[in-house]
């Protein structure tokens, strides 16, 4: 049974003022703001990582807000599109059950969803993590990832984002209600890449395409696992959808 969470006077009225806030955010630089102030009343933290899942699966879009400084190794291992942490924490989290997963550090219980990330978020120096998302919403399904929170976070936490979290989910689909654009990726696809991608939409195994294409089996299979890294996903569906998504496919043709 899920305990009960009562809010008080005083957070009843900064839940008001952080939903009346998010209607105002219609542009990154609303969203950092709206971030590190309203929110940070309720659910004070260093770091925010967004996610957006395609209906697939794919990962269609990652972004990250910090209040702190941020190396670049850090922020690379936070947020790479590949096999970042805030990814895989996305991952484990939409394997569990539909709701607010945590990881605190002052807690010696290292199972439940994110048990077996504690030791990396020690080493990385996060601290305390809350993650959850949407859920399947037809169209796919967006995972919010806080890091570093100064409290241990709990059921009042996990609450609080519970209650914000359509509200953080309508704001940044507002960021991006544009078309995804290949700038999006990391380094641009080769034509060799787009070509092998567009066989895949057709359907064609790696020994076909290598047959089509006078190539191994084996450089085929390279091809795919660097796509896979550029387009962030993991499997030749995914890269598919991400593809048609980013109109790679309309220039491979």
């Amino acid at each position: 049974m899920e305990p009960l969470v009562i809010l008080s006077q005083l957070e009843q009225e900064y839940l008001l003022r952080g939903i009346e806030a998010s209607l105002k955010v219609h542009d990154p630089r609303s969203f950092f703001l709206w971030t590190q102030g309203q929110l940070q009343a309720l659910l004070p933290h260093d770091v925010m990582v967004g996610l957006q899942f395609g209906p697939h699966g794919e990962l269609e879009r990652l972004e990250c807000w910090h209040g702190t400084v941020l190396a670049a190794p850090a922020l690379d291992h936070l947020c790479s599109r590949a096999e970042g942490l805030a990814l895989r924490l996305a991952r484990a989290w939409r394997q569990g059950p539909a709701r607010p997963a945590v990881s605190d550090l002052g807690c010696s219980e290292r199972d439940g969803v994110l048990g077996g990330f504690q030791a990396e978020l020690e080493r990385e120096g996060y601290g305390n993590v809350l993650v959850h998302g949407t859920g399947e919403t037809g169209g796919g399904e967006t995972v919010f990832v806080l890091l570093r929170l100064p409290l241990r976070p709990g059921a009042r936490h996990g609450y609080f984002l519970e209650l914000l979290l359509p509200h953080l989910h309508l704001a940044l689909l507002r960021l991006g209600q544009g078309t995804p654009v290949a700038a999006d990726l990391a380094r641009p696809m080769s034509g060799r890449e787009l070509e092998i991608l567009r066989w895949v939409r057709e359907g064609k195994s790696n020994y076909e395409i290598a047959c089509i294409l006078g190539i191994s089996d084996l450089t085929v299979k390279n091809h795919l696992q660097r796509i896979y890294r550029t387009l962030g996903v993991s499997n030749r569906t995914q890269a598919v959808s991400r593809g048609l998504s980013l109109r790679l496919l309309d220039r491979a043709a």
